[in-house]
């Protein structure tokens, strides 16, 4: 990790487990979407879908229980799950996220999603949490060929803020996710929510934080 000060000319932030205290939430709701499926999805295998594609997600899936999973009507049901929890009680956010992403704004530095979430549920998380407004670019898990670990989603975050990889900046909660920021060239920020990446992703992270509050404290803005 660095410990010098940088000046982002844009931000790049994840959201599940990184905006959103979500994956908590979320990760027991694949058990119950299976179910009725017949099929008993573990929480060891779901926290091994976080961060990345959905289909890479269902490759892993198919990999444990068979390739006669129905991935896309238990994620479909998943799915469904996850959106009344969200219509019933809303979008938990993530410990300093207002601060620091305020803090951003104020500084006139652009911000962007890069999430694994599909479009329409990424949007109407983001509506529902009353952030949707704060970036000016969006770009999601079926809006890319290759999801992360793949740079993909955080080059096209990039481009669509126009700006260059080497002058922004990434949050990330998932190993996927800071691989995905390492073969990007962009500067990582790691928060943990429920992972802990192993040391070799670790050495490419820029700096670690214990909730985004502190992050603020990093740019020199």
């Amino acid at each position: 990790m660095n410990s010098e000060k940088f000046c982002p000319k844009a931000v790049i932030f994840d959201m599940d487990g990184l905006m959103f205290d979500t994956e908590r939430l979320t990760i027991p709701m694949w058990t119950t979407a299976a179910l009725p499926f017949g099929y008993n999805v573990t929480e060891d295998v779901v926290m091994r879908l976080i961060g990345i594609s959905a289909e890479k997600s269902r490759l892993i899936l198919q990999e444990v229980y068979g390739d006669d999973f129905p991935y896309d009507k238990i994620r479909e049901a998943f799915r469904e799950l996850v959106l009344a929890e969200f219509e019933k009680n809303g979008v938990p956010k993530k410990p300093g996220l207002d601060i620091l992403q305020e803090h951003l704004l104020r500084a006139k530095i652009p911000l962007a999603v890069a999430t694994s979430t599909r479009c329409a549920t990424a949007h109407l998380m983001l509506k529902k949490a009353g952030i949707f407004e704060r970036f000016s670019a969006i770009v999601c898990g079926d809006e890319v060929k290759n999801g992360k670990p793949a740079p993909d989603i955080f080059l096209a975050a990039a481009q669509k803020l126009g700006q260059s990889p080497g002058f922004c900046v990434g949050f990330e909660d998932s190993i996927a996710g800071l691989r995905a920021l390492h073969s990007a060239g962009i500067k990582s920020i790691f928060v943990k929510d429920l992972v802990q990446p192993p040391q070799d992703v670790l050495d490419t992270v820029w700096h670690s934080c214990g909730d985004l509050s502190q992050a603020v404290q990093l740019f020199d803005l």
